[in-house]
């Protein structure tokens, strides 16, 4: 497992702004407890997503934090499983196994808050 350094988050920070607004790079950190079934879910569901909608551009960190306990605190985790944004900015945390794929979407600010969940009805009578 991938350990950082505090010196970490501004080298991606800074990487980040250096890649500029075309190479949006995602910096994500996943909190896990074990390998219980909502663990399993979350880590399948933010890789799948990741793979299908960033291609490539995001740095996913799974932390499970029986083994990895001090991780938790600096970030504030009192529930598992957890998903960090880190990057790009505003820092977001979304809790569950991540499995609404359009809250995701949107926690993540891959789509707007106001996306459309539903097809728009078309009035005939108008």
């Amino acid at each position: 497992m991938k350990q950082f350094e505090s010196g970490d988050d501004t080298k991606a920070f800074e990487d980040a702004l250096a890649a500029g607004p075309n190479q949006t790079r995602y910096r994500l950190r996943l909190f896990v407890s074990g390998s219980t079934p909502r663990s399993a879910r979350a880590i399948q569901n933010i890789r799948a997503l990741c793979e299908e909608r960033l291609h490539g551009c995001y740095e996913l960190e799974v932390i499970d934090i029986y083994q990895h306990p001090e991780f938790a605190k600096p970030d504030q985790i009192v529930v598992t499983p957890t998903l960090v944004k880190k990057l790009p900015s505003p820092l977001r945390k979304i809790i569950g196994d991540l499995s609404d794929k359009k809250k995701l979407l949107v926690g993540l600010d891959i789509l707007p808050e106001e996306y459309p969940t539903k097809p728009l009805k078309v009035d005939d009578d108008v």
